[in-house]
């Protein structure tokens, strides 16, 4: 749908009926009524194991032919036009239903005309709107989220965060924004409600209502990526530029690391980064033409080649392998999206005041061997003669010593 101008949706009526049952299938589908009687499905019922695999795989089948321009989700399919050799926007589009309409006459697939969109700049596809400028949130559900009010138990928190986590990839730094919240969530922790979590609720709403459109991917366009990881965090973009030229932002994703993962060396996580923003973006890179890859740690950019290396690193070199990408060094000034999802200053700082203050713990002697130690040398004679040197060197005291 990238550089569609024009876009249409239409919404199959009665999806599944439109499927007839197997004759030898349809005694299995027997229902058991007040009155004793049964009644057996002749058409697909809703609820059954295989419905909704089998109803898409029909209509994808049977809208084959013109799925360039107008792909299909289950019961819904998007039309998208653009100008082409000569004639204008409106004229394809025109040409593109009704090429589409045909084939519906032909197999009897009928549409739920309240629910259909001609003609229009943008549509809803999937709780998004995509239109000719990129994909944005629902307004809906931003609205929703906007008036939510503040959770007040760990099952309120939970419901506003798993509304907001579908819309994260409008979100930049989403992992990090939402780090305070998440805490809360944690099996044995205690649901105290600060003044931190209070702010990081206000600015997850606010990201949302200013979440930036997207663009659509072109799968005719290379991609290339950008990662990068903190010590509690990794972030990843998929980015394309269009065809002015412009880097657009194709998908945002982030996420905190785990407490076994934020011991890992710093070339292990961003290894770590590099293999998620793969397996993330799996849909889009694998199997496509070449790309590339941004880190801000050099030393990526080379193979592995010790012999010595961990099972882990051996598993996820054999995953990279599937991908035909190339590695790019972009120092951190420059890598500023991957660099802003995996990091935030006051994280960090807080995690360098844990540190200290547990260095203090640890390396502080409980013992009073150390005070016995020093109240002996200042009793000792010949040891008091040293320490008194020590502390006021001089050739005086230096030849008292020597003799």
């Amino acid at each position: 749908m990238a550089l569609s101008t024009i876009v249409s949706t239409l919404d199959l009526r009665d999806g599944f009926y439109q499927i007839l049952m197997r004759e030898s299938d349809i005694p299995l589908t027997a229902v058991s009524t007040p009155s004793g009687m049964l009644w057996e499905w002749l058409v697909m019922p809703q609820g059954l194991t295989n419905a909704p695999a089998t109803f898409n795989r029909c209509v994808t089948h049977l809208l084959r032919s013109v799925r360039d321009f107008a792909p299909s989700y289950f019961d819904d399919m998007f039309i998208h036009s653009r100008a082409v050799d000569g004639k204008s926007e409106v004229e394809m589009h025109k040409e593109h239903l009704r090429r589409l309409f045909a084939l519906m006459r032909k197999h009897k697939l009928y549409a739920n005309l309240k629910k259909c969109i001609f003609g229009a700049s943008e549509i809803p596809v999937l709780r998004c709107l995509v239109g000719k400028n990129g994909v944005g949130p629902d307004p809906g559900k931003v609205r929703v989220i906007n008036e939510w009010p503040t959770p007040s138990n760990v099952k309120e928190l939970r419901q506003f965060l798993g509304l907001a986590t579908y819309l994260c990839k409008y979100v930049s730094n989403y992992a990090g924004k939402i780090r305070p919240l998440s805490q809360l969530l944690k099996k044995d922790a205690a649901w105290v409600w600060t003044a931190d979590c209070q702010q990081t609720f206000d600015a997850v709403k606010q990201g949302l209502t200013e979440a930036p459109i997207l663009a659509v991917a072109d799968q005719d366009r290379p991609f290339h990526v950008v990662c990068d990881a903190s010590d509690f965090a990794i972030g990843r973009a998929l980015m394309q530029h269009d065809h002015e030229g412009r880097d657009r932002v194709v998908y945002y994703q982030s996420r905190q690391l785990k407490p076994a993962e934020r011991n890992y060396p710093v070339h292990d996580k961003e290894l770590l980064a590099m293999k998620y923003v793969l397996a993330t973006f799996r849909v889009y890179l694998h199997g496509s033409r070449p790309f590339v890859v941004y880190t801000d740690h050099a030393s990526l950019r080379t193979p592995i080649k010790s012999p010595h290396i961990s099972q882990r690193m051996a598993r996820w070199l054999s995953f990279f392998a599937e991908y035909n990408f190339q590695v790019e060094y972009k120092p951190g000034r420059l890598n500023v999206v991957a660099d802003a999802l995996s990091r935030r200053p006051d994280y960090a700082m807080h995690k360098a005041d844990a540190n200290a203050i547990g260095v203090a713990r640890t390396s502080t002697p409980s013992s009073s061997l150390l005070d016995d130690v020093r109240s002996a040398y200042t009793k000792d004679a010949d040891a008091k003669q040293l320490l008194d040197y020590f502390a006021v060197p001089s050739d005086k005291s230096r030849q008292k010593l020597a003799k």
